[in-house]
């Protein structure tokens, strides 16, 4: 299977289309080597709160962080591990409660969890990244999460259920899991790639997002995995918004244990341009399953910007557009309202010429233009309401300024997003 089946535009992945494929049951644990385990351990009422992933050996590990200068305590655990190329062998993580804003406490409790499954598991202490996901200023229950991980730590298992587990025990609000899984050929060795996440609400990263964490069993060097993971962030996660907020314990990981044996990576050749695409893949899918889960979203909004002098003026422009709230809600009410898009635009900082820009809205309805070179075009209302009833739209704003483009995700703004958001700690 090629790589275009989970494609809806050309010109930006075009770079990932001629990779043979094979999409998977997701399952965190299909790489060689993984194992995981998801369960209640008492933070939540009654939903599995408490996940553990582990490598059979100490894998290599890439991460990225919160720019949020508020990071929550396990954040500073994991960034002190990964910042020298330190190998992981397990991650534990807790919902229901990010440990954020809790000072030395928290960053021992933080600490107490990567003890406590380092014990479990017999291995040191430093090869255990921690995170948590959930309300923030509030003391873990920290007694809880001990005896959890002690319960859980001998139920890991690369089984389906576990995997399932896993994913569902990162959740917070979020309505359903986002899960990925693919293989590609590397000089005749199947390698897997698989990813988890969660996030619906205070999505807007910079060089980190919400919870995500990817194994894979490629044999590939320290220096090839950051380069590989790293520069997807960018057109990935860093290109999503649900609601502009970027949370305080946002992170993205990918563990990388070379039990595929195949040759290893440790150049910039063919096969490291094969996995670095087909991981694009999977960092793609999964932040665009967390927008299509914004809290309270009915919509999942696709913007296209092409025609830009240069890539962060794309960046900027499409953000803007997303970020709108006058934007979110037209596209909620089913109103084909262009000049918020364009006003949007506008107000971003990007200077442009309004007269070069055209603006058209698509859906598996088709396609409408809106305004073309300065000017509005007249168009069939009800056309376009048949076209911005689905429930995924594109917005594409060529500005013919230049020859950069790029695509982000966001949603539209419902009235759940502030029930939910007005009840969150209740």
């Amino acid at each position: 299977m090629q790589a275009c089946f989970l494609h809806k535009l050309e010109g930006e992945y075009i770079r990932t289309m001629n990779i043979n494929i094979k999409e998977l049951k997701p399952k965190i644990t299909e790489p060689k080597g993984f194992f995981a385990q998801g369960i209640h351990c008492g933070v939540k009422k009654s939903k599995k709160d408490l996940a553990i992933i582990y490598s059979k050996t100490p894998a290599l590990c890439s991460a990225v962080y919160t720019t949020n200068v508020v990071k929550a305590p396990p954040l500073w655990w994991c960034e002190k591990l990964t910042k020298n190329g330190q190998k992981i062998q397990a991650i534990v993580v807790n919902s229901g409660n990010a440990n954020a804003c809790t000072g030395e406490r928290g960053y021992n409790d933080a600490v107490t969890m990567a003890e406590t499954l380092s014990n479990a598991l017999n291995i040191e202490k430093d090869l255990v990244m921690v995170t948590s996901t959930g309300v923030i200023g509030v003391y873990l229950p920290i007694e809880k999460i001990k005896e959890g991980i002690k319960k859980s730590a001998p139920l890991l298992s690369d089984t389906q259920e576990a995997a399932d587990n896993c994913a569902e025990a990162i959740l917070t609000t979020d309505t359903f899991k986002k899960e990925i899984t693919i293989e590609i050929d590397i000089k005749g060795v199947p390698v897997k790639i698989s990813g988890i996440a969660k996030g619906s609400g205070m999505i807007h990263p910079n060089m980190a997002t919400m919870l995500n964490f990817i194994t894979t069993d490629i044999n590939i060097t320290q220096e090839m995995l950051d380069k590989a993971f790293k520069s997807n962030i960018d057109d990935s996660f860093n290109m999503i918004t649900v609601d502009g907020e970027t949370s305080t314990n946002d992170m993205a990981v990918i563990l990388a244990n070379g039990m595929a044996q195949n040759p290893i990576i440790d150049k910039e050749d063919e096969d490291f341009e094969i996995f670095k695409n087909a991981l694009f893949i999977v960092t793609r899918e999964l932040a665009k399953d967390i927008v299509k889960d914004g809290e309270g979203a009915s919509k999942l909004l696709e913007c296209h910007i092409k025609g830009t002098k240069t890539k962060n003026d794309a960046r900027i422009l499409c953000k803007a557009i997303l970020n709108s709230n006058l934007v979110k809600t037209a596209f909620f009410g089913q109103d084909a309202n262009w000049g918020r898009v364009l006003s949007a635009m506008g107000a971003s900082g990007v200077k442009f010429n309004p007269d070069s820009v055209c603006i058209d809205f698509k859906s598996n309805k088709g396609e409408i233009s809106l305004y073309k070179n300065g000017l509005p075009i007249e168009f069939d209302e009800d056309y376009a309401l048949e076209i911005l009833k689905e429930k995924e739209i594109q917005i594409l704003v060529n500005m013919e300024e230049g020859e950069e483009q790029v695509t982000g995700w966001g949603c539209d703004l419902s009235y759940d997003y502030v029930k939910i958001n007005a009840e969150y700690r209740s």
